[in-house]
């Protein structure tokens, strides 16, 4: 194997300690992020005989031309880092889970005297207790929804102090208990939020015994109207506890059962969640970047990635078979740490309940994957079809596999952003979205044609610029400008084509990048030179992609206008205090984060932003009252 001078040097140098080890390719990129209990020997084995490795080690490998490595003072931080650094940088040939959005959550802010129940994708250490992950958000509000009729908690952000005069909507149909007006007292609500987070956990044996003495009490001191309300709400309980199936007795350790189905370099973890015997709930997880890797190593990445991101850690994980040795001991001992300390045990069922069980999560896995495959074929022969149909309409050479869309957003000529969306192979590529900020000074406002000639101008100087620099060294084209599109969709009508077709013919590209116009009433589409537009039919997949694209460019510009125009709005009041300039309104709005925190800040508090004087303190203090 040939190794480069440079790697030959650092292969020289790595440490014979625990920590982790980062593979960059030639453009800067993560590649390859991995852990070892000696850097010197583990990074060293890549770079010997490649007769043992597999192809995609292989492929990993030829891609190398830089190494780093983090050291770190024990196996367990080594794992921890190793972790961090995938979940931050997603590297190419680490396996992955899938969907790279957080996931969402349900948050309990039991830091609150009166706890709200909120959904967020980000767990904090705030004192609030977190329920998930969840992969769908529409199956968060759809728990949510049957829940609240049982336990009807507070959605509102008001101050609670039981002396309103009057409760929201809400109360009165019964989806919350209104501790606004004092219909329940602090103890009373914590007892509830207390039987909602157990019910989640799946413990519900005390809370039915509790609602039934609590109705029994009732019923016998003739609180009739209490006694209803509370065999309401354990018909309710028992209903959703009915649908929950028993798989254990209830003296069973609380566990998660993981199983797995693998295709085409993808692989499907279901997890069953057991708790108190039954199983309250299951959730599918799609990893990438597993081909040619074991399954003992594709489930050992799962079960780190999956904790990683877990509210909740059981007594126990079921998995279909062995991990590795030392990394099932350096495994449970990180989950041992993020249960506070108390043993989490990883078993292969061989028998029983358990290895039913298993069996079961797997042929789940084999099915959502199966459906899933579907799906995702069935989409992409959608976008087969639609860049088919473009190319037939508008008589293009080939299909339009890189289509960039155009929009131009102000608020009567203030804060204008023009916007730069692109698709590739009929799907969003975000990573390739631009803005440009117009300024409206040196064009005339308002004026959209001018602002769409010039972010037009603005795009293919800099494509220019990357087919001028492409050679040279260490260069690392944006993506975003280096390519020609096949396609570029303006959202507007004859007008604003022409400006286009003008930058176009200024950088000799008119007759290589074809453009069209697409008007907002009719969907007519216009092309250069041309009075007579295209109508695609109605239904057809070329008009739904075309419209898609058109609203994505206008979302995305409207996106960026709004950014624009309140981060202008900051700056405006602050401009008009005396002794304020440019790098003290900077320092300000940095420290204080908002207007109205500079409003409420003492003199104090200003004078000691750095740059920021007691003068100019009293200055923002008089202006801004």
């Amino acid at each position: 194997m040939n190794i480069s001078e440079k790697l030959q040097g650092i292969l020289a140098t790595l440490p014979a300690k625990p920590g982790c080890y980062i593979y960059r390719n030639a453009e800067g990129t993560i590649i390859y992020v991995g852990k070892a209990i000696s850097l010197k020997n583990r990074v060293r084995s890549y770079f010997h005989s490649d007769s043992s490795h597999d192809a995609k080690t292989r492929r990993l490998v030829r891609d190398i031309v830089d190494i780093e490595w983090i050291v770190v003072g024990s196996e367990l931080e080594a794992l921890i880092l190793e972790m961090n650094l995938i979940k931050k940088h997603r590297p190419k040939y680490n396996i992955r889970l899938k969907d790279d959005k957080r996931y969402p959550y349900i948050k309990v802010h039991w830091g609150e005297a009166f706890p709200r129940v909120t959904v967020t994708r980000q767990m904090d250490e705030d004192g609030s207790r977190y329920f998930g992950p969840y992969t769908s958000a529409w199956a968060v509000y759809q728990t949510l929804e049957a829940l609240r009729r049982i336990f009807p908690y507070l959605t509102c952000d008001r101050e609670i102090t039981g002396l309103d005069k009057r409760a929201c909507l809400y109360f009165d149909i019964k989806l919350c208990t209104a501790p606004c007006i004092g219909a329940i007292d602090q103890a009373g609500y914590r007892q509830m939020i207390s039987d909602f987070m157990e019910f989640l956990g799946g413990h519900s044996e005390e809370i039915v015994s509790r609602l039934e003495a609590e109705m029994l009490k009732a019923s016998e001191e003739m609180r009739f109207e209490k006694a209803a309300a509370v065999r309401d709400q354990l018909k309710a309980v028992s209903s959703i506890i009915e649908r929950q199936k028993i798989v254990f007795a209830t003296d069973y350790k609380d566990s998660d059962v993981l199983a797995m189905a693998r295709s085409d370099g993808e692989a499907c973890v279901q997890i069953f969640f057991i708790r108190g015997g039954k199983l309250i709930g299951r959730e599918y997880f799609i990893l990438e970047g597993t081909e040619d890797t074991n399954n003992q190593e594709v489930m050992t990445e799962f079960v780190k990635q999956f904790y990683t991101e877990a509210a909740n850690i059981p007594e126990q994980v079921m998995i279909p078979e062995e991990i590795q040795v030392e990394e099932a001991k350096i495994i449970g001992q990180w989950l041992r740490s993020k249960r506070g300390g108390q043993k989490v045990e990883l078993m292969v069922p061989k028998d029983g309940q358990p290895h039913d069980l298993v069996e079961m999560a797997a042929e789940n896995a084999s099915e959502t994957l199966q459906a899933l495959r579907a799906q995702w074929q069935a989409d992409a022969h959608k976008q087969e079809q639609a860049l088919g149909e473009l190319q037939s309409a508008l008589k293009l050479s080939a299909p339009p596999n890189r289509i960039e869309c155009y929009d131009v957003s102000h608020t009567q000529g203030v804060a204008t952003v023009g916007a730069m969306i692109v698709f590739e192979q009929g799907t969003p590529a975000k990573n390739l979205y631009r803005k440009f900020n117009i300024d409206s000074t040196s064009i005339g406002a308002p004026d959209d044609f001018a602002s769409m000639e010039e972010m037009l101008t603005r795009r293919f100087k800099r494509w220019r610029a990357a087919q001028e620099t492409e050679a040279g060294p260490g260069s690392k084209p944006d993506a975003s400008f280096s390519f020609l599109p096949d396609l570029i969709i303006i959202d507007g009508g004859k007008g604003q084509l022409g400006r286009v077709v003008k930058v176009l013919e200024e950088f000799d590209l008119f007759d290589k990048v074809p453009v069209v116009g697409l008007a907002k009433q009719e969907e007519e589409i216009f092309f250069p030179h041309n009075s007579v537009p295209l109508l695609l039919p109605r239904h057809s997949q070329g008009l739904y992609l075309v419209q898609r694209i058109r609203d994505e460019a206008h979302r995305y510009g409207i996106t960026a206008h709004r950014a624009r125009r309140s981060k202008q709005g900051l700056a405006s009041q602050l401009d008009s205090v005396p002794g304020i300039g440019p790098t003290r309104r900077k320092a300000l709005l940095k420290h204080f984060g908002s207007m109205d925190k500079i409003k409420e800040a003492s003199l104090e508090e200003l004078a000691a932003v750095k740059g920021m004087s007691g003068s100019a303190a009293e200055s923002v203090k008089a202006h801004l009252e």
